[in-house]
C-alpha cells in the first residue's frame, strides 16, 4: 500500500505556472506507475500524464502537450507535474495516482485503474 500526498496548487495568472508535487510513503514507490488526473466542477476525473516506473513511457493528454511535463525522483519517492503557460481551462484539482498492476512499461490513463490517490490540490488560473 501506499500513501500519497499532493503540494503545490494554487491561484495564478493565465499564462503562470505551477510544479505540482506528489509525495509517496508506505511502500516501494518505484513499483508503481505514477499519474496525474484533474477534475473540474461539473466534469468527469480526467487524466492529464503519467508516467512508467523508471520515467521511460511518458504520455500527455492532447490539451497538456508541450506546456506540461511529468517527472518522478524514485530516490525521493516523488513525482511531480511542471506547468506552465497555464490556462483558465486548467482550473481543476489535481490527483497524483499510483498503479501497481501495470504491466511493463504501459502508463494506463483510466481512473479505475489507479488503486491509490492522493488528497488533491486545487489549482486556479485566472483569466
Amino acid at each position: 500500500q501506499v500513501q500519497l500526498v499532493e503540494s503545490g496548487g494554487g491561484l495564478v495568472q493565465a499564462g503562470g505556472s505551477l510544479r505540482l508535487s506528489c509525495a509517496a510513503s508506505g511502500s516501494t514507490f518505484s513499483t508503481y506507475v505514477m499519474g496525474w488526473f484533474r477534475q473540474a466542477p461539473g466534469k468527469e476525473r480526467e487524466f492529464v500524464a503519467g508516467i512508467s516506473r523508471s520515467g521511460v513511457t511518458i504520455l500527455y493528454t492532447e490539451s497538456v502537450k508541450g506546456r506540461f511535463t511529468i517527472s518522478r525522483d524514485n530516490a525521493k519517492n516523488t513525482v511531480y507535474l511542471q506547468m506552465n503557460t497555464l490556462k483558465p481551462e486548467d482550473t481543476a484539482v489535481y490527483y497524483c495516482a499510483a498503479d501497481r498492476a501495470s504491466r511493463g512499461l504501459v502508463v494506463r490513463t483510466t481512473a479505475r485503474e489507479y488503486e491509490y490517490w492522493g488528497q488533491g490540490t486545487q489549482v486556479s488560473v485566472s483569466s
